[in-house]
């Protein structure tokens, strides 16, 4: 049963989209584009792009170099996203990704953030103690490990593109698309075969 406060929610949402509509800002076309793309959007978009990048050189260098281009070639929308930056984890450098001021998440290619992504206990521990962190998520950097905190921002999204684990040379994009989740795209776990 739809309560008195739902009714008056899809109302509100209803004249929203004829507002834009109306004015000019939106075809209907793209809204239900929009909210196709946002309900669409999951951890599952970003390890498409992963797994690609490493098998794919060329494709590795556009995610690199244009997040969201990388991200459209597979045919994930990107259009009205902030742009995307991919920040690559090495032998000697890991990459976490925090948003301080907020939330920031990379939505379209990762979905909704986690819970705990937005607390401010993760955000300052992030910047203050990232290994012992890190830890806490089971990442357990080696000695010497740099850690590259990156800060996404409302006007810059980030996501990580970790170090593909040994042992899988062989695998297909699918099979390596499986093993990647939400948490080593932004850095606080790694991926494992």
């Amino acid at each position: 049963m739809t309560t008195l406060l739902e009714a008056d929610t899809d109302r509100l949402l209803a004249a929203v989209r004829a507002l834009l509509v109306q004015k000019g800002i939106a075809t209907p076309e793209e809204i239900a584009e929009r909210i196709e793309s946002t309900d669409a959007a999951s951890p599952a978009l970003g390890a498409r792009m992963v797994a690609r990048a490493w098998v794919d050189p060329e494709f590795r260098a556009l995610m690199l170099s244009d997040g969201a281009r990388a991200a459209e070639t597979l045919g994930i929308v990107m259009r009205g996203a902030p742009p995307l930056g991919v920040m690559e984890c090495t032998e000697d450098t890991h990459v976490l990704v925090v948003c301080t001021l907020c939330s920031c998440y990379p939505r379209a290619v990762l979905g909704y953030p986690p819970y705990w992504y937005k607390s401010a206990a993760y955000r300052a521990r992030a910047v203050r103690e990232p290994r012992g962190l890190l830890a806490e998520f089971g990442t357990v950097l080696p000695e010497g490990t740099r850690i590259r905190l990156v800060d996404s921002t409302a006007d810059y999204r980030w996501m990580v593109l970790p170090l593909r684990p040994p042992g899988t040379e062989d695998w297909d994009e699918d099979r390596l698309a499986a093993i990647v989740r939400a948490g080593d795209m932004i850095g606080v776990t790694q991926v494992h075969a």
